[in-house]
């Protein structure tokens, strides 16, 4: 049975770019997921990698993963453990390739970082910073993928 798409959420690993494929798998374990919590992956050098079916629900965000499918990029910290968006030329160029062919599969589907279905606690019609659960996939998934 195909899943009805409404969100392809995107996400940093919250780790150092330094992050190899197998480390990430670690940590889903470690956090007793049966599944991943992306469906593809973009590595520093451009390379995507795909780690779960379309049609499998990931672990990317509590609540939505049912109707979601789930992009991130490997990085997001800095040696400080802060958020920052240290994507790679590659990594952009790639996320943008990845998610134009996601939204032609699924056109009806919104393109939003994960932290922007954080509550509207003031009721402005917008996620403000101060009200977000988490900075992923710290920068502005709205704004850069507008045109997508």
């Amino acid at each position: 049975m195909a899943r009805n798409i409404k969100y392809i959420f995107v996400h940093c690993t919250a780790g150092p770019q330094t992050q190899t494929l197998a480390a990430l798998l670690a940590e889903f374990r470690r956090k007793g997921w049966k599944n991943p919590g992306y469906h593809y992956v973009v590595f520093p050098d451009g390379r995507v990698q795909q780690l779960l079916d379309e049609g499998a629900v990931a672990n990317g965000v509590r609540g939505y993963n049912s109707v979601g499918v789930h992009v991130a990029y490997v990085g997001g910290i800095d040696a400080a453990g802060k958020a920052v968006d240290n994507r790679t030329r590659a990594q952009k160029e790639k996320m943008r390739i990845l998610l134009k062919m996601l939204h032609r599969r699924y056109p009806q589907a919104r393109i939003l970082g994960h932290r922007d279905i954080s509550p509207d606690r003031n009721g402005n019609g917008r996620v403000d910073s101060w009200e977000r659960i988490k900075e992923c996939p710290c920068f502005d998934a709205i704004e850069e993928y507008r045109d997508i």
